[in-house]
């Protein structure tokens, strides 16, 4: 306050006018909330950091330990025969492994005696049991020329590769029906995927469907530690399909999916990691297949995401690359746009996401109009479920 009229009577008037004090205090106010939610976010990148370097010193030791197991391994490059039998060759093994030995008397060249009985009665065994194997291939080479009236061996395996290739596309089908299905569905399609794969493990359309009953099965458990199994069974089902079948766009988009999945268990530093790897391999299924609508609607997502990275996730970022990732709101409607150019109704999700950017944009009209077109869509998923209490809270906005 400042002095109106000098002398013993003076009255003093405010410099700010209560709404200015109102202001001034508000502004007070949310300062004080950024300064607290800074600490939090300067404990949680502390306490990351310690989880990142408690890492390394765990895979520092864990290739200590797998050098030192080599190492070991080394010493004995021809392992020891042991035989199963109670004969003569059980006694070699427990003297020379330092077990006491039943018989006081023997000796060392009882051992030896021993061992060379035993190796003449494998000799004897193995003489006799590949008198019997000849005589038993002879049997099915006997049963196998009446059964195919003297067919030769490439229409046998013509014959053999064509039934095999009938059971893969329906299996196929099946399994791709059931994803499309509900929860149940899902689950059996996983099951039936998991029975069938010692047949077509060394197929790449059954192994990315597999890959993806993985990330089917992530989404509808509840239990956190059965989530991050199902997601690293199947990334590791995709590492190993994506060194033989490079060039599908399959095998990179699920791939991708099954990263993002996991890093939602990891560390800030793992989850940025990620994000470039997924980056990385939606960009190669787009490259590989560019008219699948979802792998535009990943990468939709992936630029939504990353223009709206919080403070502390870009510091990490910045912290950690040299190049950090970058996308805007713009990058990842376009995104979601042609995702709707390539298959309309594609995604109940897809359609909430475009709103959104229109929002974010400012363009309030367009919003509303993909809001509307969103709710057309049904409920599905346990995303399009998400998607539409998204939409309830948009319109209470």
């Amino acid at each position: 306050p400042v002095p109106v009229e000098a002398g013993d009577g003076a009255t003093y008037a405010p410099l700010l006018t209560q709404g200015e004090q109102v202001d001034v205090l508000e502004r007070l106010d949310s300062v004080l909330r950024n300064i607290s939610e800074l600490r939090k976010e300067v404990e949680e990148l502390r306490n990351s950091l310690q989880h990142l370097a408690a890492e390394i010193v765990g895979e520092v030791r864990s290739h200590l330990e797998e050098t030192q197991k080599v190492t070991r391994r080394r010493r004995f490059p021809f392992p020891r025969e042991r035989s199963d039998s109670t004969g003569s060759s059980s006694i070699y093994f427990t003297a020379s492994s330092g077990a006491a030995n039943t018989d006081d008397g023997e000796s060392e060249g009882g051992y030896t005696t021993a061992n060379a009985e035993s190796d003449y009665d494998r000799e004897s065994e193995r003489e006799s049991e590949e008198g019997e194997d000849e005589v038993s291939c002879e049997t099915v080479r006997t049963a196998r020329r009446d059964s195919l009236d003297l067919v030769n061996e490439d229409e046998t395996h013509l014959i053999l590769d064509s039934s095999l290739e009938e059971g893969l596309g329906q299996l196929l089908q099946q399994a791709d029906r059931l994803h499309n299905g509900g929860e149940q569905e899902k689950r059996e399609g996983f099951q039936l995927l998991l029975n069938n794969k010692l047949a077509y493990a060394d197929q790449k359309d059954f192994l990315w469907r597999l890959a993806r009953a993985h990330s089917d099965m992530y989404e509808i458990t509840e239990d956190m530690d059965e989530k991050r199994s199902y997601a690293t069974d199947g990334k590791e089902e995709m590492e190993i399909a994506l060194q033989k079948w490079d060039q599908s766009g399959e095998c990179h988009q699920w791939y991708a999916v099954l990263c993002g999945q996991l890093s939602e268990h990891e560390s800030i530093q793992k989850r940025i990691q990620t994000g470039y790897i997924f980056k990385e391999h939606i960009d190669k299924a787009i490259e590989l297949k560019p008219e699948d609508p979802k792998s535009y609607y990943l990468l939709g997502r992936w630029c939504y995401q990353i223009s709206h990275l919080g403070w502390l996730e870009k510091k990490t970022a910045a912290a950690l690359f040299e190049a950090p990732p970058t996308a805007t709101v713009q990058d990842a409607l376009q995104n979601f746009l042609q995702a709707e150019e390539l298959s309309p109704g594609f995604s109940k999700a897809g359609r909430v996401y475009i709103a959104k950017c229109y929002r974010d944009l400012g363009n309030n009209s367009a919003a509303a109009l993909w809001m509307n077109l969103a709710s057309e869509l049904p409920v599905h998923t346990k995303e399009d479920a998400e998607s539409e209490r998204e939409l309830e809270e948009m319109r209470s906005v």
